[in-house]
């Protein structure tokens, strides 16, 4: 049976990830879109995780340098998340190598993921993580669209139109133990754009 997370492009993650591709993946209306809904999920002042960060967060005001809610980026390219100006500090991690988070038990109080879960070979495992490090009730929200890097995209994303990816998706957190999970589609006047979000049970 072929492998459902396979790429095109086996290399090594940190080769394609050395040189710093400042684009961003979704067009302005779309950007607004998931800025506004963030400003709905995320609890205000709270501590968040930028999982697969790059060099723009697209976070609503009030969080990063200069907020009351601190952000941290973990990421593959070190120059684009030093030019992300909503990150008040950031790691360098391969999740696709180590699925494990380098962050204490309960360290954030939401963790987002942009455009970026089609990349993910152990996306389970990466998400089972992510519940250890929320806060309890905190939740995960995933952001996708139509675009991607294909080569470096898994096979199983690659073979799904966009309401397959939002199973695929809503099968990923439900399988990493995320409570009451919902996926919707914002109005945007151009990029589609996805979420699939869940919280961390409020009590272990």
């Amino acid at each position: 049976m072929p492998n459902p997370f396979a790429r095109y492009d086996e290399s090594d993650d940190a080769r394609f990830y050395a040189v710093p591709r400042k684009v961003v993946h979704i067009e302005p209306g779309a950007i607004a879109a998931l800025r506004a809904r963030y400003a709905e999920l995320l609890p205000p002042g709270g501590a968040v995780l930028d999982l697969m960060s790059s060099w723009r967060s697209h976070l609503p005001d009030g969080f990063g340098p200069g907020g009351t809610g601190p952000v941290t980026g973990l990421g593959m390219n070190a120059p684009e998340m030093a030019d992300n100006s909503q990150l008040d500090g950031y790691v360098v991690h391969d999740l696709n190598h180590d699925p494990h988070l380098p962050f204490d038990d309960g360290s954030f109080d939401a963790v987002v993921c942009a455009v970026s879960v089609q990349y993910l070979v152990r996306p389970v495992d990466v998400f089972r993580d992510v519940t250890r490090v929320l806060r309890p009730d905190g939740p995960l929200i995933v952001s996708f669209s139509n675009r991607c890097f294909p080569t470096k995209a898994v096979a199983l994303w690659l073979g799904a139109d966009d309401a397959g990816h939002r199973q695929i998706a809503r099968a990923y957190l439900e399988g990493a133990g995320l409570e009451s999970v919902v996926d919707e589609q914002l109005p945007t006047p151009d990029d589609p754009v996805y979420l699939v979000w869940g919280r961390r049970a409020a009590t272990r």
